[in-house]
C-alpha cells in the first residue's frame, strides 16, 4: 500500500468512527480462512460492517478525532491482527460474537465503543450483550407510560363493578 492510498484509507477510516457511534475491536488470531469467513457472513447477515484493518491506520484515524471523543483508551488496545466490527445497534455485535463463540473460542473481544464509553477486554463481553439496544428501551419506556393508564381504566371499570354489585344486593334486600 503506498502513501496515497494509506492516506485515502485513514480519510475513509475518519469519516466511519466519526459516523458510528458504536464501534468493536476483536481479535481474530489463529481463526482459520473458513472460519474468519463464516464470521464476516454471519456478520453480514446482521447488518454489521467487519474490516481488517492495519493498527497503525486506525490509529492515524482514531488520533485526528476530537478529545472529548474518549478515543485514547481504544488507541492503548490496538495490537496484534485486529478487526473493526461497526454497527449502528450498540448491542448487536456483542451478540453476534457470542453466538459465533458458541462453536469456539475465537474472535476475542479487544474493547468496544459505546457512546464515548469504552469497554476494554474479553470479560466485558458478557456486560456488553446485556446492554439494550435503543429499540428495547423505547419499548420499555411505552409500556412504563401505559401502566399509569392501565391501573386507572382498571380500577374504573372495577369501580363500576362493584357498584352494580351493591345496588343488585339493595335490589335484592329490598324486594
Amino acid at each position: 500500500m503506498n502513501k496515497a492510498e494509506k492516506t485515502a484509507t485513514i480519510e475513509v477510516l475518519k469519516e466511519q468512527f466519526a459516523n458510528n457511534a458504536f464501534f468493536y475491536l476483536a481479535d481474530p488470531t489463529s481463526m482459520t480462512v473458513a472460519e474468519t469467513n463464516k464470521f464476516r457472513r454471519l456478520c453480514f447477515e446482521k447488518g454489521i460492517e467487519v474490516q481488517m484493518i492495519k493498527n497503525t491506520l486506525i490509529k492515524k484515524a482514531l488520533e485526528h478525532a476530537p478529545a472529548e471523543k474518549n478515543y485514547a483508551q481504544v488507541i492503548d488496545i490496538l495490537h496484534g491482527q485486529t478487526l473493526v466490527l461497526f454497527s449502528e445497534v450498540a448491542n448487536l455485535p456483542a451478540r453476534t460474537i457470542k453466538e459465533f463463540r458458541a462453536a469456539g473460542e475465537r474472535p476475542v473481544l479487544k474493547g468496544a465503543y459505546i457512546d464515548s464509553a469504552v469497554f476494554v477486554g474479553n470479560d466485558q463481553l458478557e456486560v456488553l450483550t446485556k446492554l439494550k439496544s435503543k429499540e428495547e428501551l423505547i419499548g420499555e419506556v411505552v409500556g412504563l407510560l401505559q401502566s399509569p393508564a392501565k391501573n386507572v381504566l382498571g380500577a374504573l371499570q372495577s369501580g363500576g363493578q362493584k357498584i352494580m354489585g351493591l345496588l343488585q344486593t339493595l335490589e335484592e334486600r329490598g324486594a
